[in-house]
């Protein structure tokens, strides 16, 4: 019993170090894991959400403490207890989760694996079985090291964890283990391989046949039936292949602008997953580093998930030089874990990527701008002083003999005039013009 609690001391301690170190890498995306599980559709307990960062924080301290704690013998009753009443309540967490299906990534390692609810229930059925090991064996827990030598261990590897948790929380995950990490090309993470697997989606149609309510299953086609049709229910068997980028689109008034922006070299992206809850320094710092990127020819976009009318009222508190497009929340809450935060695109690969506190980090030397690309609307046909573009004059199908007079102007200047008010008035860019004036009808 000795060697195998020595040996599960060290495996238990070593797993609770890794886990808990993965987290504390990245304790605002464990504080978003832990806002949904506060959330009305699993635990609803919403009054725990505006603690959500700080409870992270306390829990992945705790927990990679706890992982040290077990291998150098420090105050094993307490630590034992502690472990075990924590991965009681994880798995309870987890079993919950699976059996109600209600989250479908545990958080446990955060970005670096995911598991889904079931496996993350076994992986702590297991846990709690080698703990319980530990607890009834826990007098064979013996220190490495002597009392002042163990507590001073204890002490600096708590300070090392605050430390390292503030400094991420300030700046960046240090190991960035999300797909928009550095060097990713965000198009190609949101391909689909030809040969990935599709999705495996069961249909239950139910049918009232004589009185009877008789259901058939198939795999999505409309079945031969003679009853009246009552309802259909879906069943997900297989999920299938699932891009590492796949809720990510760049929109703004319905129209989608995703890969006019990703082959666009020299862009800097300005990321608000919410700009209510954007820090006020931050704005500031954005305005002074994207005014410096538009003077030396950079496209600056802003994302956000926020409302039109909420940017708009940021773009004019903070005299913000570029516009803000539409993002889903989630997807910009993956890119980067900073409300504001920045990455360099170049052609939609990511260079670089930093919190608003390190903007002066930003490498962004004089670029040559593309000039923009002018669309020639060509012609303008004036007929009875109404213009029209070659589409809808020609769908008039104008005949000679409906036609009175052909209006050639001869003066320049009256036709770039003439041209060029056209163009302000409708937001085109015609080149020329013919005014046509048709004979009244009687």
């Amino acid at each position: 019993m000795k060697y195998i609690v020595g040996f599960l001391r060290i495996f238990v301690g070593i797993f609770f170090i890794i886990s808990g170190f993965i987290k504390l890498n990245d304790p605002i995306g464990f504080a978003f894991k832990l806002e949904e599980y506060f959330g009305p559709t699993v635990l609803d307990l919403p009054f725990f959400i505006p603690y959500a960062l700080g409870i992270s924080i306390i829990v992945v301290v705790f927990e990679v403490l706890l992982g040290i704690f077990l291998i150098i013998g420090y105050k094993p009753k307490f630590t034992v207890w502690s472990l075990l009443l924590m991965i009681i309540f994880f798995t309870f967490l987890t079993f919950y989760s699976a059996y109600y299906d209600k989250v479908k990534d545990c958080g446990c390692f955060g970005d670096a694996m995911k598991m889904d609810p079931w496996e993350s229930f076994g992986k702590d059925v297991f846990l709690l079985v080698l703990i319980l090991i530990i607890f009834f064996g826990i007098k064979h827990i013996k220190p490495f090291f002597n009392k002042l030598t163990t507590t001073i261990v204890s002490l600096l590897s708590f300070i090392a964890c605050l430390g390292f948790a503030y400094h991420v929380l300030m700046h960046l995950p240090t190991i960035d283990f999300r797909p928009f990490k550095i060097g990713n090309n965000i198009t190609d993470k949101m391909i689909v391989p030809e040969d990935a697997p599709q999705p495996v989606i069961e249909y239950t149609w139910t049918f009232n046949e004589n009185g009877t309510e008789k259901q058939y299953i198939t795999d999505g086609s409309y079945p031969t039936s003679t009853g009246e049709y009552v309802g259909v229910t879906t069943k997900t068997i297989s999920e299938g292949y699932e891009p590492p980028i796949h809720d990510f689109s760049i929109e703004k008034d319905g129209e989608d602008f995703t890969q006019d922006i990703l082959t666009r070299p020299n862009v800097l992206l300005v990321v608000n997953y919410n700009l209510a809850k954007s820090e006020s320094d931050g704005l500031v710092a954005v305005k002074q580093i994207t005014d410096k990127a538009i003077a030396n020819g950079y496209d600056v976009i802003g994302l956000t998930a926020s409302g039109p009318d909420e940017a708009n009222g940021v773009i004019s508190n903070y005299k913000l030089g570029f516009e803000y497009y539409f993002c889903d929340e989630t997807a910009l809450k993956t890119i980067i874990r900073s409300n504001p935060g920045l990455l360099k695109l170049e052609k939609g690969t990511i260079i670089q990527k930093v919190h608003w506190n390190d903007v002066d980090q930003l490498m962004l030397p004089k670029v040559d701008k593309p000039a923009p690309k002018v669309v020639d609307d060509g012609t303008a046909h004036i007929v009875d002083n109404k213009v029209l573009n070659k589409e809808q004059f020609e769908a008039l199908e104008l005949s000679e003999d409906q036609i009175e007079n052909v209006f050639v102007f001869k003066d320049a200047s009256e036709v770039k005039t003439v041209i060029d008010s056209i163009n302000v008035a409708d937001g085109k860019n015609y080149t020329s013009i013919v005014k046509f004036v048709t004979k009244k009808t009687e």
